[in-house]
């Protein structure tokens, strides 16, 4: 077990990003005081897009300091928590490292890494750069996309204990690399590790569709 820091909880409210007509909660800020976690994330954090965001599989979005810096350098310009739209920015979480099933601990919250972040025409608008997603893509530092076991309380200062998986290894670069469309003996060890129930249910219907056809 290793230990991190929450520097900052984020919350964001229904907002247009320029040049981007629909409206997003994309555009988190860090806020002062404890912040309820429930099953379905953080407390009045907006989700408006609730086809590809949200959901008790998705329901709590990490960024870690380490890739933030990486990020500051390439871009040549301090970021700010919040920016890249994840609900705990911490310190010590580098999410090259992260697999699928981890867990962290932040007082009584238990959470559990299911996916990781693929980069959208919204992400691309917050951060002005129609480029965007292809750049988030090629330097595989996706941050961490979690379900909330245990409910609770957090507050920015607070202890993260992260806890590795100790089942079937699938790091969460390793699952953003082909999500749309690997190949069948991948799709049956990805299977084996908690992954997000979505990605349950598409390599689940492909893989009988190949046994059916193939």
């Amino acid at each position: 077990m290793t230990g991190m820091q929450l520097i900052a909880v984020n919350i964001g409210r229904p907002e247009h990003v320029p040049g981007y007509k629909p409206l997003t909660g994309i555009c988190k800020h860090p806020v002062a005081g404890p912040v309820a976690i429930a099953p379905l994330g953080v407390a009045d954090d907006a989700v408006m897009d609730t086809k590809h965001h949200g959901g008790l599989d998705q329901a709590v979005y990490l960024y870690g300091r380490p890739d933030y810096e990486f990020f500051e350098r390439d871009l040549g310009r301090a970021l700010p928590p919040g920016l890249f739209g994840e609900n705990l920015t911490i310190a010590g979480l580098d999410s090259r490292t992260i697999r699928v099933g981890d867990r962290f601990e932040i007082g009584e919250v238990v959470l559990e890494a299911t996916a990781p972040r693929i980069p959208c025409a919204t992400f691309a608008a917050r951060m002005g750069d129609p480029h965007w997603v292809k750049r988030f893509f090629a330097v595989n530092r996706p941050g961490v996309y979690a379900r909330v076991l245990q409910p609770g309380t957090v507050e920015a200062g607070m202890p993260v204990t992260h806890t590795p998986y100790a089942g079937e290894p699938v790091l969460l670069t390793e699952l953003m690399a082909d999500y749309k469309a690997p190949a069948p003996e991948r799709m049956r060890r990805l299977l084996r590790a908690p992954i997000h129930r979505k990605l349950v249910e598409r390599y689940t219907a492909r893989l009988a569709q190949g046994d059916l056809f193939g």
